[in-house]
């Protein structure tokens, strides 16, 4: 007697699960986004009180307008990585203290899941914090990843702010005031990052590397 086919299912079916699955991932990403836009917009408001600067003050100094800093210290959007890097020079606070990172505590414990990652404009570049440093701390360290072709271009940081990058996995391009780099796996660079930079990854895989920001207070 033949042996029956298994059959296959249906296409509909199919596209059911992939569509719960994406669903899924979007809901985790969504609840990420809302915690990260929480933290920022208490941050943002109290270094903003605390420096006696209006809304219209820190437009100024930031080059973000009043509009889109209202919405972030409303919590009504999720900041990206290249605004929220103006409003810290605005405000002359270190990246991280925006993250609502602050801590007194001898040690402190940074766990994967409270690191939440920042996304570029347009999604193709991905910084997520490491270090688990207080508002006192003078260096970051962050993981970066950027897709394939993806360019992530930042405007300079804060007068005297220095950047160590160590490439862990694929390829990368650095451009840093005039000079422009490109680095393979192990590679590592120094450079001033008080003048407008870019990361470009120029290859068909994912670029992951470590990045060292230092400040001078």
């Amino acid at each position: 007697m033949p042996r029956t086919a298994k059959k296959s299912p249906p296409p509909e079916t199919r596209e059911g699960k992939s569509t719960r699955v994406r669903a899924r991932a979007s809901a985790g990403d969504e609840v990420g986004a809302a915690e990260l836009a929480r933290r920022v917009s208490d941050a943002l408001r109290a270094f903003r009180r605390d420096r006696h600067l209006s809304l219209d003050d820190l437009s100024a100094r930031s080059g973000v307008s009043r509009a889109a800093l209202s919405q972030i210290e409303g919590g009504r959007t999720n900041p990206t990585l290249a605004v929220l890097w103006k409003i810290a020079v605005g405000l002359e606070v270190p990246f991280h203290d925006l993250l609502g990172s602050q801590s007194e505590q001898a040690v402190r414990v940074l766990r994967a899941g409270d690191a939440l990652p920042l996304r570029s404009t347009d999604g193709r570049t991905e910084s997520r914090l490491l270090s688990p440093g207080g508002s006192g701390s003078e260096t970051e360290v962050y993981e970066l990843r950027l897709v394939p072709k993806a360019v992530h271009r930042s405007d300079p940081h804060a007068h005297g702010t220095r950047e160590t990058l160590v490439v862990l996995t694929g390829s990368l391009r650095l451009g840093a005031g005039t000079e422009t780099h490109d680095l393979s796996t192990g590679d590592s660079v120094y450079f001033r990052a008080d003048v407008p930079h870019f990361y470009e990854n120029r290859s068909t895989r994912e670029t992951r590397c470590i990045n060292v920001i230092h400040y001078v207070r």
